[in-house]
């Protein structure tokens, strides 16, 4: 089973912030680069998720984008939030839910939410290995 296409949508930010000189829009499209290099088959699309207020946010939107491939015959989507160690509101509702409708609404067929790695004993572990090495880090 192979998607059209992967989406990595991160939590954005006001887009002032960007103009003002923030990294973290420049950090999102580093972190899916290195994924699609590790995993070069499909192509992966950094999207931008969770706004609100009138300010304009980071583009492109994820629900824009979603409604946008389900109407152009993109036909299945896998969809992952790099930016979230473990599933929350936002991610469970926001992109497991109500993503989902707005794609499959605009015609897609199938659409997969991709878990946080959450409670799993290798992502436990892995946090425990980067937190003793900076206490370390920090204590001498």
């Amino acid at each position: 089973w192979k998607p059209d296409l992967i989406i990595a949508s991160y939590h954005g930010i006001p887009k002032k912030y960007f103009d003002k000189g923030d990294p973290y829009h420049c950090y999102c499209h580093k972190t899916t680069r290195l994924i699609s290099e590790k995993f070069n088959s499909i192509e992966i699309k950094t999207t931008f998720q969770s706004r609100f207020g009138p300010d304009e946010w980071l583009k492109p939107y994820t629900d824009a984008t979603l409604k946008e491939l389900g109407k152009n015959d993109t036909q299945s989507i896998d969809v992952f939030c790099p930016g979230f160690s473990a599933d929350c509101l936002e991610t469970l509702e926001e992109i497991a839910v109500e993503n989902r409708d707005y794609f499959i609404e605009a015609g897609g067929q199938r659409y997969s939410y991709i878990p946080a790695l959450n409670s799993d004993s290798g992502h436990i572990d892995a946090l425990t290995g980067i937190i003793k090495q900076n206490i370390s880090d920090w204590l001498n």
